[in-house]
């Protein structure tokens, strides 16, 4: 198998219910899924639809009630929580919509956060740190915190500590949610080349309709089943 067709995620038979009052409710039901290194692949629905549970259980922030979700061959059920701890860490880039940085933090901070908790040599982190932030246009910024920046330099900041350990898949729920339009177009510009130069595989939760159009795979989930896949 190629590096560029190697599975990242399979999901098999996965189903998340939860209980609403007296009710069980199927968020994701009997859903088999599998994304590839290289993908740029975007999960869409209507509100309820059950992406956002997708990510979560693809990201090991939640748990299916049955099935299998595996990451790079690794069943997380079979993991402990210091081993699901480590993948998240290690494997999984995370942006949310929320940008969900530290508010103390410098972006310099925030980007080399995680390269901290692998226990990264102070220099290889500096050089890897002021790599990735001069890559997704952030050169100059690095000494300012999360409220001296806008929006979209906030994003930039959170695409920056999600890729800067090179992890195997980066999970961007509703990335674009929070800027406006240019900000959006300038976001999505920089996660396709992203892709296309260096390799990083995205998967996205999305509902907008510019995310859905860059995406070269889209995978539409009504009512937590499969309605439809396709490749574009």
């Amino acid at each position: 198998m190629s590096q560029q067709h190697r599975a990242i995620v399979e999901l098999h038979n996965i189903t998340r219910t939860y209980i609403q009052g007296e009710i069980e409710v199927n968020a994701v039901s009997n859903l088999n899924l599998t994304i590839s290194a290289g993908e740029f692949t975007t999960l869409c629905g209507p509100s309820g639809s059950g992406k956002t549970t997708v990510l979560n259980m693809i990201g090991a922030l939640d748990e299916p009630t049955s099935g299998v979700v595996t990451i790079e061959g690794r069943n997380l059920t079979e993991l402990n929580r210091s081993e699901i701890s480590a993948l998240r860490r290690d494997r999984i880039g995370f942006v949310f919509q929320s940008y969900n940085l530290i508010p103390v933090l410098t972006a310099y901070e925030n980007a080399e956060f995680v390269l901290a908790l692998q226990g990264v040599k102070p220099a290889e982190r500096r050089e890897q740190v002021m790599a990735i932030l001069k890559e997704v246009g952030l050169e100059g910024l690095e000494h300012r915190r999360p409220d001296e920046i806008s929006g979209g330099q906030q994003q930039r900041v959170a695409i920056a500590r999600a890729i800067v350990t090179h992890p195997a898949i980066v999970l961007a729920d509703e990335p674009t949610a929070n800027v406006d339009s240019a900000t959006a177009e300038a976001l999505l510009d920089l996660m396709q080349e992203l892709n296309q130069n260096d390799g990083v595989t995205f998967l996205f939760s999305t509902h907008d309709q510019r995310v859905i159009d860059r995406a070269k795979r889209v995978i539409h989930l009504r009512d937590g089943k499969l309605e439809s896949d396709i490749l574009q």
